[in-house]
This record gives structure tokens, sequence and C-alpha cells, in this order.
């Protein structure tokens, strides 16, 4: 059980110490939830450390159960099994990817003022979300980050399904989740504060994840 997300960043920097003070390494958090948890592991190993954006799309109706993600840099996931569950049609698609494309939009600019991504080529990047559950938000990130040319992707967590950890040792150079616990339940269910990350919060730790980097 982690105390918050803090917590669970501290805690998961502790399994990434090999990656301490290496200047290849960047930290990439997943908006809004992972960026408390990758602030700390950044912070802990003296990297440089950002946010990538990813937008869930839901089935309408059920906005809870996602058929796909988008990712920055043009990138759509979709799980076929759920599209044709609910027969979702191109229009669907359409108008749910339209909606989520223009919010994305929207944090790409309150997060990041226009700044641009730093340059990824060659780099070994940390990405961090607080926790897997489907990994659909993840597995979307992970291929969009492919078209960048890293030298490799580590996807880490605090805690995740065991099955979904294992399903990412196929996609990522290096999976870390922290606990895998069984019976796995939710994300949420690991943490005493599981309380929403909010705009400002990301954009505070942002702030001073940038300032920590140029000392």
């Amino acid at each position: 059980m982690f105390q918050d997300r803090h917590d669970a960043g501290r805690q998961l920097a502790a399994k990434l110490h090999d990656y301490a003070g290496r200047d290849d390494v960047i930290v990439l958090a997943l908006p809004r939830g992972g960026v408390p948890v990758g602030y700390e592991v950044a912070r802990s190993l003296g990297v440089p450390f950002d946010v990538f954006l990813v937008r869930k799309l839901g089935v309408p109706g059920h906005e809870e159960l996602a058929f796909g993600a988008i990712a920055s840099g043009g990138v759509r996931v979709l799980n076929e099994r759920i599209v044709k569950s609910f027969e979702l049609s191109p229009a669907d698609l359409a108008q749910v990817t339209g909606e989520e494309s223009r919010e994305l939009a929207r944090r790409e600019r309150e997060y990041r003022d226009e700044r641009p991504l730093p340059n990824l080529l060659g780099k070994s990047i940390i990405l961090i979300d607080d926790g897997l559950a489907t990994g659909s938000t993840m597995r979307a990130a992970v291929l969009a980050l492919r078209r960048f040319e890293p030298a490799q992707i580590i996807v880490a967590v605090p805690v995740g399904a065991p099955e979904t950890c294992s399903d990412f040792r196929t996609e990522a150079d290096e999976v870390i989740c922290a606990i895998e616990p069984e019976p796995f339940w939710a994300v949420g269910a690991w943490y005493a504060d599981f309380s929403q990350t909010s705009d400002e919060e990301v954009r505070e730790l942002l702030a001073e994840g940038i300032a920590l980097a140029s000392h």
C-alpha cells in the first residue's frame, strides 16, 4: 500500500537506481496521475523530467471502458475485440477520437505552453504512470514513443495487474512493476490517497522538474 503518488514514486525510484545520474536518461510521465510519481522518480535519479500525453477512447455510453487510446504524435491504438463486441461504427470511432484529440491538444497547450518535447533520439526513456490495469493508455504511449527512435523504453509503475505487466515485457525493452498483487482489483486499491491530480499540480511539478534538471 502506498500513502499517495509521491510515496509511490519514491518507492519506485529505488528499483530504478541503475539509471541514476545518466545523461542519456529521461523520465516521461503520463498525465495526470503519473506526474507526481514521475516527478519523484526523476528527482531521486537526478535526470530530466517531462510529460507525454495520452488519452483513452471510451465506449459511448460506457466511457469508463476504453476501446483504445491516442497519444502525442498522431498514434491511435484500438482494442478490436471491444470495438466488435460493442459494434462501434467508423463514425463512432471518428467522433470519440475527434473529441479526445481536441482534449489532447488542450492539454499540450496547458502543460507544455508551446514548449516542444525534448530530443528523445537515442535516449533511455523511463515511461511512468501511477499503475497498470488494462494497459491501453501505456500501450499507446509506447507505440508513439517508438517514432522518436529512443535507445530503449522502460515502462515503470508502482503497481500493476500481473497479466498486464507480463504482456508489456514483449512491448517495452524493460518493465518494472514495483508490486504485482494477486488479486489485483484496481490501481486505486493500493493507494491510501488516490485523489485526482489537478492540472495545476501537473504544471507546478513540471516547472519544478525542469528547474531541477537545469541546475
